[in-house]
């Protein structure tokens, strides 16, 4: 009997003038990983009948696979980079919007970076569906395709097994939240640090925002601390609350913490808080239902902070 694990696949569609960092991020993110031993089988396919492609920086690509080739099965990943003029693009290889329907009806996790999204949409798949873009083409893709949810705030957004980030950078965040979901936490922040990447962001924070100061730094533990603290936003957790998630004393986390980000547990904690309150209250959130989500229970602490 084989007890080797099945290789997961992962292809990345390359389209005509494509966006260079859209396509070498996401891909180099899981060659670490298939460097670190984890059992993947990257794949590189081109559009149309063209197997050279070229990207919008100037440099062409060569041997690309064609799509009608790919064996791939559901649980495997399709990565749709972004291009230049995404909508010419689309028009002279329209054939191709009925491999997305085919290979979202059987489970393959498609994930769009930057307006790759395009595809999915232009496939009819965001069809009552919440869905993403870079923040530039976030009102085209809803003058466009109306009847899709756009979230305007999110670096990127997962449907069903559709996985859309808002492009360039994002689509790092997006594959690194892919490894963590297969292969855990550990694996996610070792490639992070792998790549010098340290501003490992999740879905839900904004485009734009202040979410991303004091995490440039390689602490993967200090990590795992902000992403809890950011995520527990709306509950009243205590300092034994995070020890415990993370496995360390109440001393040796403050002390790390403090050494870390040259601030406290809690001061960190009410700043995060109170950015998280300037975005609620910003989309007319009334402040009672911004306190909780906050995790305060009256409104005077909130107004407290705000002060």
């Amino acid at each position: 009997m084989n007890d080797e694990p099945l290789k997961k696949k992962v292809v990345f569609l390359v389209p005509q003038d494509v966006h260079l960092l859209d396509l070498s991020g996401p891909a180099h993110v899981f060659y670490e990983a298939k460097m670190a031993g984890k059992p993947l089988d990257l794949i590189f396919a081109g559009f149309g009948e063209k197997v050279n492609v070229g990207s919008s920086a100037g440099l062409f690509f060569s041997e690309l696979v064609s799509p009608d080739t790919l064996d791939i099965h559901a649980g495997d990943f399709i990565f749709i980079p972004g291009s230049k003029n995404i909508l010419e693009v689309i028009s002279k290889n329209r054939e191709l919007l009925s491999f997305f329907n085919h290979w979202f009806e059987k489970g393959v996790n498609l994930c769009s970076i930057c307006v790759g999204v395009f595809w999915l949409a232009e496939a009819g798949l965001l069809k009552g569906k919440k869905s993403t873009t870079h923040w530039r083409y976030l009102d085209k893709l809803k003058e466009r395709y109306p009847d899709t949810l756009v979230q305007k705030e999110n670096l990127f957004v997962i449907e069903d097994n559709l996985y859309m980030s808002a492009g360039v950078s994002s689509g790092i965040d997006l594959s690194l939240h892919v490894l963590e979901k297969l292969y855990g936490y550990h694996l996610a922040a070792e490639i992070s640090k792998e790549i010098v990447y340290y501003f490992r962001r999740a879905g839900g924070d904004p485009q734009l925002s202040q979410f991303l100061n004091y995490q440039n730094h390689q602490d993967s533990s200090i990590l795992k601390a902000q992403h809890y603290i950011m995520n527990n936003l709306n509950k009243k957790f205590t300092l034994d609350d995070l020890a415990a998630e993370l496995k360390m004393s109440k001393r040796n986390l403050s002390r790390k913490f403090k050494k870390t980000n040259q601030l406290t547990i809690g001061e960190y904690t009410k700043i995060i808080r109170l950015e998280r309150a300037r975005h609620l209250l910003s989309k007319g959130n009334k402040i009672q239902v911004v306190a909780n989500e906050c995790g305060y229970k009256s409104t005077n602490q909130l107004r407290e902070l705000l002060r």
